[in-house]
């Protein structure tokens, strides 16, 4: 029974404002609940991206990319600006990419069949022993290896690791004959479940050049409170 204050005012009661707050908190479930749009919102964390290139980077439709998107601004996971003929997609905030971070290490965690799927595929490609953000850092301030952006040039320019060498994974093998062959080369993209860093050590193997993946991406590394670096 619903209760009344000094004013007369209806006061909602305990039950309510529980079903309420978590009728809320189902929304932002609600939104999640599709493989594609955690997808989408991993390629997000790494900078601004329009339709058109999220649904090329997720491998769906213009409409579904569209329609996922609406879903996921509707729970004010991203925002959206038009500039042009595009519509340009964004996280709503950092707090939003540092959610995904948080939801993705649980996830692996509690579900075991995510380590056996890495394994499984990483171990096919002689790519399970990755190089930790330390031995990296110590790599390239000796100038024993070069590091290189595997990710498409627009996210590199919106962050990326100082002193990191952008060649994006469809250009490196056109680039390959400019880079050193005496110099460790390592090579990182989106983050642990990106393939483009897999394929740009494939590839850099292939032409007899010493190269390991970096395991973690640009969010993992701002989390750990280390510099990033960008172009306007």
């Amino acid at each position: 029974m619903a209760r009344i204050d000094g004013r007369g005012a209806r006061l909602m009661d305990n039950r309510a404002f529980k079903d309420q707050i978590y009728e809320q908190f189902g929304r932002l479930g609600k939104s999640l609940a599709s493989p594609k749009r955690l997808e989408m919102l991993d390629v997000l964390c790494q900078g601004p991206r329009t339709v058109e290139s999220l649904a090329a980077a997720t491998g769906q439709t213009l409409a579904n990319a569209s329609q996922h998107l609406k879903a996921l601004r509707t729970a004010r996971l991203v925002e959206a600006e038009k500039q042009g003929l595009y519509v340009t997609y964004r996280l709503a905030g950092p707090e939003v990419g540092e959610f995904f971070l948080a939801f993705r290490r649980l996830a692996e965690s509690r579900l075991a069949e995510i380590e056996r799927i890495t394994r499984l595929y990483l171990g096919s490609r002689n790519m399970l022993e990755g190089v930790d953000q330390a031995t990296l850092l110590e790599r390239v301030r000796s100038g024993a290896a070069l590091v290189l952006d595997v990710r498409p040039a627009q996210e590199y320019r919106s962050a990326h690791i100082p002193g990191a060498l952008s060649v994006p994974l469809a250009e490196l093998e056109q680039r390959l004959a400019r880079l050193p062959r005496r110099r460790q080369i390592v090579a990182y993209c989106r983050g642990p479940y990106c393939v483009m860093a897999v394929e740009a050590v494939e590839i850099l193997r292939r032409h007899g050049h010493k190269a390991a993946r970096l395991e973690i991406g640009v969010p993992d590394w701002r989390a750990l409170g280390l510099p990033l670096e960008s172009q306007p």
